[in-house]
């Protein structure tokens, strides 16, 4: 295979890269004020990106010696992950006006390129070396996301949380790298496979396979890596929390997708137990844990924990169903997670300060309806009660588990979704029932058509994608298959 053809496999990371590179000399010799412009080129670079994935990009298999794959399943994760990262920047530019002494910086949008060209090489990898050098990429810029409202105490906190435990989970799934090439000789996924089909090193490859998986369990919050979740979420930026609740997100789960299916496939009854065991803690911990928060931020962190527990489901079934699954799961959990903050954005007061108490959506139905309409959507929608879309994610998952002959799994899981569905109805009850609190300050009309748009995609009018998404998600699977 030539060189050219390479890297035309790996545009979308190239033209993210070149971009990042360009912004970042404009925003260093234009400053604060090309923050706009630099926003709305990070925009295009992430639009380009996307326009990149057609061609080899999406279907060009191995390249670079079997480091990194081009294939359908990548594709459809990149297109996830460029448009939530998209989203995150489009939202910035408004919120950082209104929080006094934190005007955006230039820095931010080329951090979100950079984040996005590391979850790009994450969901393409095909060595547990290219795994590493993508994760680190993305979550070194989201370190400094986390923290980059420098003057705010919680910001700063988070920031350092976060960069604590991230190095952490990056000792461990090195530790578990390290394992798996002690006991097998090699880092390159199907190689690896081969040594869990014939069971050499058996014991040690185990072990590799558990350190690994918990490290990607911190990337994706599941429990029990999940402690940095609440707290992060809560101290940083609010369009940031959106960008981690959408976009690495995606990224951190596709990866374990491609580990546990290309790289431990053999080893599907060893790592079953593990993602069986996080998906049940993790729904169950989600959703008990988010019924005493008072601040809404905490509350959607809980409820991402809570999502990753459903979408694993869908990957415990080992199968092209569960894994498609699972794709569908996060397409629909990334639309409902962005609306979800979008509205969180529009909560502030006359003075445009950030409000995140629960208490302050008191009566929301009555001086904002159709922002209360909008996330009462959401909410039920998370919940899984039909008709709303995000019933079809939950069916999709638990449809897999049962074709795969894991129906206690699914009744377990539809139990305890009904714990879930009762923190989002309170927040529609504090909207349409309680004493109105003070009204919010007026909206932005940007974030407010993102909102339509996501409502609008997250109503019933959201089964019409089905052909397409299944079409879509069963041709992302069986590429790994």
């Amino acid at each position: 295979m030539s060189y050219a053809t390479q890297i035309a496999m790996t545009l979308p990371e190239v033209v993210l890269g070149l971009g990042a590179l360009a912004l970042m000399l404009v925003a260093a010799w234009g400053g604060a004020a090309s923050t706009r412009a630099v926003s709305w080129c990070a925009v295009a670079v992430l639009a380009g990106a996307c326009l990149a994935l057609i061609g080899p990009a999406s279907s060009g298999g191995i390249a670079f010696d079997g480091l990194y794959r081009a294939d359908a399943f990548a594709a459809f994760a990149k297109v996830l992950i460029f448009l939530g990262s998209a989203v995150a920047v489009l939202l910035a530019p408004s919120f950082f006006q209104r929080t006094a002494g934190d005007d955006l910086r230039p820095e931010y949008p080329v951090l979100i390129l950079l984040s996005a060209a590391g979850m790009g090489i994450m969901v393409s990898a095909a060595d547990l070396l290219t795994l590493y050098v993508g994760l680190e990429l993305q979550s070194l810029a989201a370190y400094v996301l986390a923290s980059f409202m420098r003057r705010d105490q919680r910001s700063a906190e988070a920031g350092l949380k976060y960069f604590v435990l991230g190095a952490l989970a990056s000792g461990i799934l090195l530790y578990g790298v390290s394992l798996v090439y002690g006991f097998t000789g090699t880092t390159q996924f199907d190689l690896i496979a081969s040594a869990y089909a014939t069971g050499t090193g058996s014991i040690g490859l185990m072990f590799g396979l558990v350190f690994v998986f918990a490290g990607l369990a911190f990337k994706m919050s599941a429990v029990p890596f999940h402690m940095w979740t609440p707290d992060v979420y809560e101290g940083a930026p609010t369009p940031v929390t959106a960008f981690f609740a959408s976009a690495p997100k995606v990224a951190a789960m596709a990866l374990a997708v491609r580990v546990a299916v290309e790289a431990m496939g053999p080893a599907v009854d060893q790592w079953r137990q593990i993602v069986i065991f996080a998906a049940l803690a993790s729904i169950v911990l989600g959703a008990v844990a988010a019924i005493g928060q008072s601040n809404i931020k905490r509350l959607l962190a809980y409820s991402s924990i809570n999502n990753v527990g459903f979408a694993l489901i869908g990957l415990a079934a080992g199968t092209p169903e569960g894994v498609a699954g699972v794709m569908t799961y996060m397409a629909i959990y990334i639309v409902m997670t962005l609306g979800s903050f979008l509205v969180v954005l529009q909560m502030r007061d006359q003075d445009g300060r950030p409000v995140e108490s629960i208490a302050a959506l008191s009566g929301l139905s009555r001086h904002r309806p159709g922002l209360a309409a909008a996330l009462a959507i959401f909410m039920f929608s998370l919940a899984g009660i039909p008709p709303l879309f995000g019933f079809w994610a939950k069916f999709a998952v638990f449809d897999a588990a049962v074709r795969a002959g894991l129906f206690p799994l699914a009744v377990v899981g539809i139990a305890a979704s009904t714990i879930g569905a009762y923190y989002y109805l309170r927040v529609v009850k504090t909207m349409y029932f309680d004493e109105p609190a003070p009204a919010f300050g007026s909206g932005d009309r940007l974030e407010g058509g993102l909102i339509a748009l996501t409502a609008v995609a997250v109503s019933p009018l959201g089964y019409l994608a089905i052909p397409l998404l299944s079409a879509w998600t069963m041709a992302a699977a069986r590429a790994l298959f």
